[in-house]
């Protein structure tokens, strides 16, 4: 049974791709939940799994090579793992919006900005063409885009990076979504337009009571933006907690060496960041043990057993390989 609390309870999802030496899991047994009105940020490096955990979650992993080997996806009551197409589709885009981080991918090249907002109300809010077109450009302004009238009629090429992210915000919020899934919203925009988009997405949210997830590998963006932070690495979930619990007492040496990875005011001009030895390996050699002592060389019986996910203060979790973790 799900808790009245969250909306959303991710239970043991596990998520592999087809490849010429067999099945490799890009997502191991992950679990985590989002409560209802609350932000919950996943971070790590890039090639942790953060971006397959996502689209496993509404299930938009390319196919036939990407697949849900096991796990739950339960939002508000309901599998999305084991919905019927229709009822995936209406959820999809009406309950849970879906914000991709390249605008370019994620919109049609040959249609006007204003059609894209008023297919998704029409499909999911049952408008008729005019309704909706009205719709969407009071969408454009509520994303504050200028002039929104002149902008619905333009194609996706005539908008500038912030400009097609906006419209992408649009779109996803449209319905007045439960839940916000935002994939690195900000990746390919400068600094100031990232701000300008992370403080538009947290208002919006808070204006329609949705919860969100904030996938990014920016722990300055989980401290400003999210209630609770799951840090992954290799795939797993290294540590979850409360964002001020988290930064305050770090539990995981990989979640510790990304706080120190951090540029701080106090350092001095040109210095050199402190940076985490090793890499993470390849997924076709991930070590069925801890994988953050296979990143360190280390040897000896951590590699061959995967530690267990501890509570080690109030809703505070962390893999407990004796060698990684303060239990």
């Amino acid at each position: 049974m799900m808790s009245e609390k969250n909306l959303l309870e991710v239970r043991h999802l596990t998520t592999a791709f087809e490849s010429e030496v067999g099945l490799l899991r890009a997502v191991d047994d992950v679990s985590f939940n989002v409560p209802r009105g609350q932000c919950v940020g996943i971070v790590g490096e890039s090639g942790c799994g953060k971006s397959v955990t996502a689209m496993s979650l509404v299930r938009l992993l390319p196919r036939p090579h990407g697949q849900i080997l096991e796990g739950s996806v339960m939002f508000d009551g309901e599998d999305i793992l084991q919905m019927k197409s229709r009822r995936l589709h209406e959820v999809r885009g009406g309950r849970i919006g879906v914000i991709f981080q390249e605008p370019m991918s994620a919109l049609n090249p040959v249609h006007r900005i204003g059609d894209q907002i008023a297919e998704s109300l029409m499909l999911h809010r049952g408008m008729n063409r005019e309704a909706a077109w009205l719709e969407a450009i009071n969408m454009l302004h509520h994303v504050r885009i200028p002039d929104p009238e002149a902008r619905a009629r333009e194609f996706p090429a005539s908008l500038s990076g912030g400009m097609r992210q906006r419209v992408v915000i649009a779109i996803a919020l449209a319905c007045r979504p439960d839940l916000i899934i935002a994939d690195e919203p900000t990746t390919a925009l400068d600094v100031t337009v990232q701000q300008q988009i992370l403080a538009l997405i947290r208002e919006l949210r808070e204006e329609m009571g949705s919860s969100a997830v904030l996938i990014t590998h920016d722990l300055g963006v989980i401290a400003q933006n999210c209630d609770r932070v799951v840090v992954m690495y290799a795939g797993r979930v290294v540590e979850s907690a409360g964002v001020k619990d988290l930064f305050a007492n770090p539990r995981h040496a990989y979640t510790k060496a990304l706080l120190a990875s951090m540029p701080r005011l106090e350092y001095p001009r040109k210095a050199h960041l402190p940076t985490i030895p090793g890499h993470v390996a390849p997924i076709r050699h991930y070590v069925e043990g801890c994988r953050f002592c296979q990143r360190l060389e280390r040897t000896g019986a951590t590699l061959h057993r995967r530690p267990p996910l501890l509570e080690v203060a109030r809703d505070h979790f962390v893999e407990g390989c004796p060698l990684c973790a303060s239990l």
